[in-house]
């Protein structure tokens, strides 16, 4: 669990606010039998450092500067008492827990290098026990969290879903917080890389033209971009593509940011963007784009969903859905049971979303009128697009911290640093489906071969 932390710009000092403990001989002669205990059975290059600056490595080869820093005895009873990774992030999002010589990415790795091994799994019970008994008395730490969102963040309830609210939580945090990582076109959602140690500029260029190309757009069409963000795909479809697009968000920050890039590079001709909810929408498009909106849908109102964008697509119009999933399971109610991960996710980063397994998904797309060509994974292309945001990220953390305070930016490292975990594990998925609306039998109108998206 402590891969869910993050290095920070204190050192050595104590997190801004955080009070003083009394140096309590017992509780550090405690905190140093446990960290001899655990660093005995890990064997990791990873030390902690304790409340008094002294360093405790746990294994025999630590890595000169990786450190972790407890802030005080409460930080180890509020952790021992509850051992949950909801307390762990919100210790950390306070700064009772800093990590020191690295950024998390490092972290997670090195921690991760002997879990293989079962070192883990090695500890033993009675001895953790008997080094923590002092703790378990001891106050613990506050850890109050401002950046929650305050409804309710699982959506689940549709009288309670408030799709304007959940957006601008995640997405109003700030045009310029997400421009410390993102690329210049603002591109949110997976690049693709051709080369796995590209750039990320060059594969989110990559990545809108795979798009337009599998939407076959063509000069003088109507695009719609549902959920449009900073507008950097209908700028490229227009630009390089000749199409007329229009571009939906909920997010007034999103909103303007766009329609000042329209300006400023003279697309206002072709390109129009719009704050305007997605089932308002009236008209018919040649081609439609969903980039990272079924996430926001809701798995139950899928079904609505494909309805309206079909009804908005002309007969043997192209759609391309393009969205975050998870493994399926053995059963719907194994698979809508919400794990603690994701529900944190929910609380304090991403209210409201809810992802679908790509069967069900398939299986919506095609009861509403849509006939599915192709569907690509880019699981590993994710892995990689949110991990290079996280180390950019956290290399302008005192700009982030300027920005949006430490205690969020923290919670987005966390975040973001997760997620390209469980991409790389295989725990998320995403993929791009290709489909065409038919209103009646006959061919599709796509061609025989896909060259038309490599050539």
């Amino acid at each position: 669990m402590l891969h869910a932390l993050q290095h920070t710009a204190q050192r050595p000092g104590r997190y801004p606010g955080a009070v003083s403990p009394p140096q309590d001989s017992r509780t550090l002669r405690a905190a140093r039998r446990l960290c001899q205990q655990v660093g005995a059975r890990l064997g990791t290059r990873v030390s902690v450092e304790l409340w008094d600056g002294s360093v405790h490595p746990l294994g025999p080869d630590p890595e000169p500067g990786l450190r972790i820093y407890l802030d005080g005895p409460g930080v180890l009873g509020s952790l021992l008492r509850r051992p949950t990774l909801a307390n762990l992030l919100r210790q950390y999002a306070s700064g009772g827990i800093d990590l020191r010589g690295g950024d998390l990415i490092t972290f997670f790795e090195v921690l991760r290098e002997k879990r293989s091994r079962g070192g883990y799994r090695t500890l033993r019970k009675r001895e953790l026990i008997g080094a923590a008994l002092p703790f378990l008395l001891t106050p613990g730490r506050a850890t109050p969290t401002r950046h929650a969102y305050s409804g309710d963040e699982t959506g689940l309830v549709r009288a309670r879903r408030d799709e304007t609210d959940f957006i601008r939580f995640h997405y109003d945090v700030g045009n310029e917080f997400y421009g410390l990582f993102l690329d210049p076109r603002m591109q949110y959602s997976c690049a693709y890389f051709t080369d796995w140690q590209g750039e990320l500029e060059q594969a989110q260029y990559d990545k809108l033209e795979l798009i337009c190309r599998k939407l076959r757009l063509q000069p003088g069409e109507h695009l719609l971009d549902i959920g449009c963000g900073w507008g950097g795909l209908v700028c490229h479809a227009a630009a390089f593509h000749g199409v007329r697009a229009h571009g939906v968000t909920l997010s007034p920050e999103q909103a303007s940011f766009a329609k000042r890039r329209v300006s400023e590079l003279g697309l206002a001709d072709r390109v129009t963007i719009e704050l305007r909810d997605y089932r308002e929408l009236e008209g018919s498009f040649d081609k439609i784009s969903s980039i990272g909106m079924a996430e926001h849908v809701g798995i139950a109102n899928l079904p609505a969903y494909f309805s309206k964008v079909r009804s908005l697509l002309r007969d043997r119009g192209i759609l391309l859905n393009h969205a975050i999933t998870r493994r399926a399971k053995r059963s719907r109610r194994a698979f809508a049971r919400i794990r603690p991960e994701q529900r944190l996710i929910k609380k304090y980063v991403f209210p409201g979303s809810e992802l679908d397994h790509i069967g069900h998904t398939l299986e919506c797309m095609e009861a509403h009128g849509f006939e599915v060509h192709d569907v690509e994974g880019l699981r590993e292309h994710y892995a990689r697009t949110t991990r290079l945001w996280c180390q950019r990220l956290s290399a302008r953390e005192r700009e982030a911290i300027a920005l949006v305070g430490p205690e969020r930016y923290r919670l987005w490292v966390a975040y973001l640093a997760g997620v390209s975990f469980a991409f790389g594990d295989g725990s998320l998925r995403i993929f791009q489906t290709v489909a065409t609306r038919h209103r009646a039998k006959g061919p599709s109108g796509m061609p025989p071969t896909r060259s038309h998206l490599y050539a």
